[in-house]
């Protein structure tokens, strides 16, 4: 997916094996670069599992000015805080649990899509996915 503040910008879906790098567009917020432009956002879908070549950087919003290194190299893609409709969605979650904005992320890093989510093959397995009710 893509951050709102990133749909006036061309994108494309994430692939398995793209090399992408992070970068601050036009909008101000940080996303996925493409490797053939580095104007074109990579939409990556939640559930997508990433490799980073080193350990992860982020300006956390509340430290103006300062970068944070977490010592993980891994990550899936996740987005939260969807119930608030004017903020940024599209983190990352680290195997410890750890979650960072993608807009909170240093430009210039490189990643690598290892593998996306699995997709439902069959009507019957999407309804199998659907919400669940709740029998009490």
């Amino acid at each position: 997916m893509c951050d709102y503040s990133l749909h006036d910008v061309q994108s494309r879906p994430a692939k398995v094996g793209d090399k992408l790098t992070t970068r601050q567009f036009d909008s101000l917020t940080t996303g996925f670069a493409a490797p053939e432009d580095a104007n074109m956002a990579v939409c990556v879908c939640p559930g997508t599992e990433l490799a980073f070549a080193t350990n992860v950087s982020s300006h956390p919003r509340w430290a103006f000015g300062w970068k944070t290194t977490i010592n993980q190299t891994t990550a899936i893609f996740r987005q939260i805080n969807k119930d608030k409709p004017h903020t940024h969605h599209d983190a990352l979650e680290f195997a410890d649990g750890q979650f960072v904005l993608l807009t909170d992320l240093v430009a210039g890093q490189e990643a690598t899509v290892l593998q996306l989510p699995a997709q439902p093959a069959m009507a019957t397995e999407v309804r199998a996915q659907g919400p669940l009710a709740l029998i009490s």
